[in-house]
């Protein structure tokens, strides 16, 4: 019996007017594991196998594409008129001519120590890493789901690509809450990992079972604050996809891009300098890939170096477009050094933690940072209080210049970042 894959490939080689095609198979298998209040409620297991097809047309000096997927319920008189349709679609495109890669053949598996352990196994650890978190009176994890995936990614080409692995990968989501006699607080966690670590696990929910009780206790300051903005890792990771979106080659092509190799993003010598790379793996993150969705396969990439941008990356098309010779292909995983901030130099001045925004904004050509403070740790000097209704503006520019980042770094759920980030200089209102 023929494959779903050999399927989808004979009948788009069969098609007419197309010059090129590329299939990717995503097969996903899952054990999910549900509790309430701590108590085991529900466990499943999934097997799902997706394909995602697109087809290229060259006419008069021009190149189009279009994507469709395809089910294993997708009879042959659906999968041909699915094609045809999408070459239709093409041929209404009319982008610059460029080409996709070209013949390699790779089978790899991503490393992990998941493989240790049984998925019902993996599940039970990541459980009881979770509920050993300490927790004051009043907190409690009210629901926790817990995800274990083993992807395994196919990409084939018509000039010779043929690239598979295999990834693990796993989820939590908590519901940390806070309750009294006033009634009760939620918030929502969520940590994405390829290594499990129970220390790592039951530190970041400590994190979570804190701030939920902070939560509960935070109110307005009644007077505008005069203090420092420390930002932590997911805003951090917001700032860096900015200035790595900045200098992709699909901005840099586009002319959208605000920076330029040898600029400078950061002024004067008071900063800890910024050196931000692309890469391809970084143990523990859910982004770490050998290829990407061309099936190229990746090459690290650092952008800035020492507060001066030094490269650009990104796909293989737009790669093209610019003349790059071995384009980079589409990085999943930043890393950024760390720096110098220690926790005297916190407590040297007042100072507002953002714990929880409604959205960090990071805008280079307005040149702007800031956004909504849900809930904040406020230190004024002597002692730290929460707080909550406030929020912060500052231009990024005098923001990235006196910066200062902590000297230890933590995973985020794609990214290697310092614990902190210092702003010296902002507006709280």
């Amino acid at each position: 019996m023929r494959s779903q894959m050999e399927r989808i490939r004979k009948a788009v080689c069969s098609a007419e007017g197309l010059s090129d095609y590329r299939i990717t198979e995503k097969q996903t298998v899952s054990r999910e594991t549900f509790f309430v209040k701590g108590k085991l409620e529900t466990t499943r297991a999934t097997d799902t196998t997706v394909y995602s097809v697109t087809v290229y047309r060259d006419a008069e000096g021009v190149r189009g594409d279009s994507t469709f997927s395809v089910s294993g319920s997708t009879s042959d008189e659906e999968l041909k008129e699915k094609i045809s349709r999408a070459a239709a679609r093409a041929g209404l495109i009319r982008n610059k001519p460029y080409e996709i890669p070209g013949a390699g053949i790779s089978l790899s598996v991503l490393p992990t120590n998941f493989n240790e352990l049984s998925d019902a196994e993996l599940a039970s650890k990541i459980a009881e890493a979770v509920f050993s978190a300490h927790a004051e009176p009043g907190v409690t994890i009210n629901a926790l789901e817990i995800f274990v995936y083993t992807d395994r990614i196919r990409v084939v080409n018509s000039r010779g690509v043929d690239r598979e692995e295999t990834r693990r990968r796993a989820m939590i989501e908590a519901i940390p809450t806070y309750t009294d006699e006033k009634g009760s607080v939620e918030l929502y966690e969520a940590i994405r990992f390829t290594a499990f670590s129970p220390e790592r696990i039951r530190e970041k929910m400590e994190i979570a079972l804190l701030d939920v009780a902070a939560r509960a206790k935070a109110e307005k300051p009644k007077e505008p604050l005069n203090a420092r903005i420390v930002l932590r890792p997911k805003e951090i990771e917001e700032i860096l996809d900015v200035l790595s979106y900045d200098l992709n080659y699909a901005s840099v092509y586009s002319e959208m891009n605000v920076h330029k190799i040898g600029d400078r993003i950061q002024e004067g010598k008071e900063a800890d300098p910024l050196t931000l790379t692309c890469k391809a793996m970084i143990p523990g993150s859910v982004a770490s890939s050998s290829f990407d969705e061309d099936g190229l396969p990746l090459q690290d990439c650092m952008i800035v170096d020492h507060g001066t941008v030094k490269g650009y990356y990104g796909s293989f098309r737009f790669g093209q477009y610019l003349g790059v010779e071995r384009p980079t292909g589409n990085l999943g995983c930043l890393s950024l050094e760390p720096g110098t901030l220690t926790e005297e130099d916190l407590l040297a001045a007042p100072y507002v933690e953002c714990i929880s925004m409604s959205g960090l904004q990071v805008d280079l050509y307005t040149d702007y940072i800031g956004g909504e403070i849900r809930l904040a740790l406020y230190y004024d000097g002597k002692v730290v209080r929460p707080v909550t209704g406030i929020s912060f503006s500052a231009r990024l520019g005098e923001t990235l210049s006196p910066l200062k980042l902590s000297s230890g770094t933590v995973m985020t759920d794609f990214s290697e970042v310092p614990e902190k980030l210092l702003i010296e200089k902002a507006e709280i209102l």
